[in-house]
């Protein structure tokens, strides 16, 4: 058993909650993160893998859509168990630890763990062997380094178990829950931490940007992703299976993975963009608008501008067919009515 295995984490009981009671509000509400895979802005625009899958699971259950965003990943089970969401939408490992505290949908992908860590500054100038050798291949030599990893994760596991299989303990430094994968893989990248660990596809994706990346040492065998739902959402995760069993004999299934984790000169096009909300940071010409808006009602500006997006693309001039007008398609009676 791991440490975490034997750790007794506290999480809420998850509230009673199913598909009836989710139907009758009308909407499902699911937890994500900023990523460049799972859920972004580009050019105004939400984008990501979940964020599109989550939007073909709500027309498939009749209900509208409402994404709430984790800023601290640590957070996915407490945010689920006590009703802040409805399900999970991220590339989570099914892992025996969590299963202790959730139910996990039927898996979307497989993948392993892999090592990052950076080339020799001059490897283009180096020939392959004189490379390979700077490299760690063999998991044995991660025994006394440093690997930056965030504490409750499948990575953190993994390389607890890894150090119990190979009889040496690796130096893990544990990170904030705050940092997501990609932000970590960064680091390694800018050469501020040594050596951190990533699930394949998103690794090889990182890889394509930053070409002085490695990510060809394997850490675990293959493993399983899913979503996650309450332990007493038992009625949600049977139509979240049937649905993903469906999503599986269609083409845009894969083209929709394909567009996120394939597509590489995508992938490097946002990441470089200033128009990218998590890098660029730039979203539309009214951002400073909006930020203002937003810090007036504590609101996540970003959350703000999306949901400006989804009502009138960011053109001020569109009038609905109800009346309602501007940026956020208010009707004239609501602004009179608050002093505008």
């Amino acid at each position: 058993n791991t440490r975490e295995d034997n750790e007794q984490v506290s999480y809420s009981e998850p509230v009673a909650l199913d598909l009836p009671q989710i139907k009758e509000r009308g909407k499902i509400v699911a937890i994500t993160s900023y990523s460049p895979t799972s859920y972004f802005i580009y050019r105004g625009q939400p984008m990501g893998y979940e964020y599109e899958l989550l939007h073909r699971l709500a027309e498939y259950l009749g209900l509208e859509l409402e994404i709430k965003i984790a800023y601290n990943l640590d957070n996915f089970i407490e945010m689920l168990n006590t009703g802040e969401g409805d399900i999970v939408a991220h590339g989570l490992s099914i892992t025996k630890p969590r299963k202790q505290h959730v139910d996990f949908t039927d898996y979307h992908s497989v993948t392993r763990q892999v090592l990052i860590q950076k080339k020799p500054d001059d490897w283009r100038k180096m020939k392959l062997h004189e490379i390979e050798q700077q490299l760690i291949r063999d998991p044995l030599d991660l025994i006394g380094k440093p690997v930056h990893v965030r504490k409750n994760t499948s990575y953190f596991r993994r390389l607890q178990n890894l150090s119990q299989e190979m009889g040496g303990d690796i130096d893990i430094k544990e990170l904030e829950g705050e940092l997501e994968t990609n932000e970590i893989i960064k680091k390694v990248a800018d050469g501020e931490i040594k050596y951190t660990v990533a699930d394949e596809h998103i690794a090889n994706l990182n890889a394509t940007y930053y070409r002085d990346l490695d990510v060809e040492t394997a850490l675990s065998f293959p493993q399983r992703l899913a979503w996650m739902v309450r332990k007493t959402s038992p009625e949600l995760r049977k139509a979240v299976n049937e649905w993903m069993a469906g999503e599986k004999k269609e083409t845009d299934y894969y083209v929709i993975y394909n567009k996120y984790f394939q597509n590489q000169k995508s992938f490097r096009t946002r990441v470089s963009s200033k128009h990218l909300s998590l890098t660029g940071g730039q979203i539309s010409r009214y951002d400073d608008m909006i930020r203002q808006g937003a810090d007036e009602i504590g609101w996540d500006w970003k959350l703000l501008a999306s949901q400006i997006y989804q009502e009138s693309r960011f053109d001020p001039q569109i009038e609905s067919w109800a009346g309602a007008q501007g940026l956020m398609q208010v009707m004239p009676s609501t602004a009179n009515a608050l002093g505008e």
